[in-house]
């Protein structure tokens, strides 16, 4: 099975990059470049699927949602 997941990605001010995967509550990685931040959050997201099989639970996708960014003005 093929799974598709957005993940988030944040320049630390001592560097490197903090991920997150909004789809999949609490999965949260950290690289010290994009490439590493990239590969950790490929492995945390297989590790939490593994966790939900494990545990018979459903595995959330976030195929349907959409993504769009607001500006405002503060």
């Amino acid at each position: 099975m093929s799974l598709s997941y957005k993940i988030l990605l944040k320049p630390e001010p001592e560097g490197g990059y903090t991920v997150n995967v909004p789809a999949l509550p609490g999965c949260i990685t950290y690289g010290v470049d994009l490439e590493e931040a990239k590969l950790n959050a490929k492995e945390a997201i297989e590790l939490y699927i593994d966790s939900l099989k494990e545990h018979g639970e459903e595995i959330p996708s976030d195929e349907d949602v959409l993504e769009y960014n607001l500006q405002v003005f503060a």
